[in-house]
């Protein structure tokens, strides 16, 4: 029995988060404007995912995307960001292993999802623009619904083994995290024993899945440019163009946050860690924030059904 207990890893009970390092004393302040920006998040995808379940109207591919990426968002912020403000308002920094670990799991899963839904929703303007006539019967109800169950598989699938390799590493004694939620790399930094393993696994699925999206989104967004420039109707363009321009502003606040994130931890040492910690919280909240904010006013069935909602309730 000492010989097994001896060869099985060995975790501490818990970690400590560290919040953001170097603005302690401001935390408690920063915590306000997060707190803002999460009710904002909440409120605003819950309405989404209402006014798109109840409007019948609204059973579009670009809704029901739309639809999956209110409820992402929604999973997104709430698994960080409660944890977050309680660090940041009451310092209740200890967070269990298995909690820190399933806190993984849902960050880094629903973010490769998020990823997931933004190329779902390039490929169906694509179609939209370039195909209209074919648009409906290319992305069927049944291909909709199939394509956000493998964009949720797939980011099951290729996050579940981190947790794996990590439940299966000894840790050392120092068990603080320099960060606010247990991000992979954040982890893997307490592990005693050798993780290359981990730390390549982690950067595999970060490039492939970023590098198969973005390049689905590049692709599908130059030849929307292309067909725009063909339109004779310079209404029609200018149009066309604003549905675009929404789409990229989201496309922009959730790549170029989360690239940062990523290349600061692999190789942004020289980045301020406060800075760093910053970003990374920025990139899981700013996007959840900004996504019903832009879709709910640039989309005109969608504002206006947020108008008629508002007026039944006397607001």
């Amino acid at each position: 029995m000492s010989s097994l207990n001896s060869t099985s890893p060995s975790h501490p009970p818990s970690f400590l988060l560290l919040g953001i390092p170097g603005l302690e004393k401001e935390q408690f302040w920063i915590a306000f404007p997060f707190c803002i920006m999460y009710a904002i998040a909440v409120l605003g995808n819950i309405i989404l995912l209402l006014i798109i379940k109840t409007e019948s109207s609204l059973r579009e591919p670009m809704y029901l995307f739309l639809a999956m990426l209110a409820f992402t968002d929604l999973v997104l912020s709430t698994s960080m960001l409660p944890k977050t403000l309680a660090i940041f308002w009451w310092g209740s920094r200890e967070i269990g292993f298995v909690s820190c670990l399933v806190q993984l799991f849902f960050v880094h899963t629903f973010t490769a999802v998020e990823s997931g839904v933004l190329m779902a929703m390039a490929l169906d303007r694509y179609f939209a623009i370039c195909h209209p006539l074919r648009h409906s019967s290319i992305l069927s109800m049944p291909v909709v619904a199939a394509l956000g169950s493998l964009v949720l598989l797939r980011g099951v699938l290729m996050v579940s083994p981190m947790c794996f390799l990590l439940e299966r590493k000894a840790f050392c004694q120092h068990r603080v995290i320099s960060h606010s939620y247990c991000e992979h790399m954040a982890v893997v930094k307490l592990v005693c024993e050798d993780t290359r393993v981990s730390a390549a696994y982690g950067l595999s699925v970060a490039l492939s899945v970023i590098g198969a999206d973005l390049t689905v989104i590049v692709v599908s967004y130059t030849m929307i440019l292309r067909e725009i420039t063909k339109l004779s109707s310079s209404n029609t363009q200018l149009k066309t163009f604003n549905t675009c321009v929404s789409h990229v502003c989201v496309l922009l606040t959730f790549y170029v946050s989360g690239l940062f994130t990523f290349l600061a931890h692999r190789f942004g040492h020289s980045i301020p860690q406060h800075i760093h910690i910053m970003v990374a919280n920025l990139y899981m909240l700013v996007p959840s924030t900004l996504n019903p904010i832009i879709y709910g006013l640039r989309t005109k069935k969608l504002r206006n059904k947020i108008v008629v909602l508002f007026q039944q309730r006397g607001i």
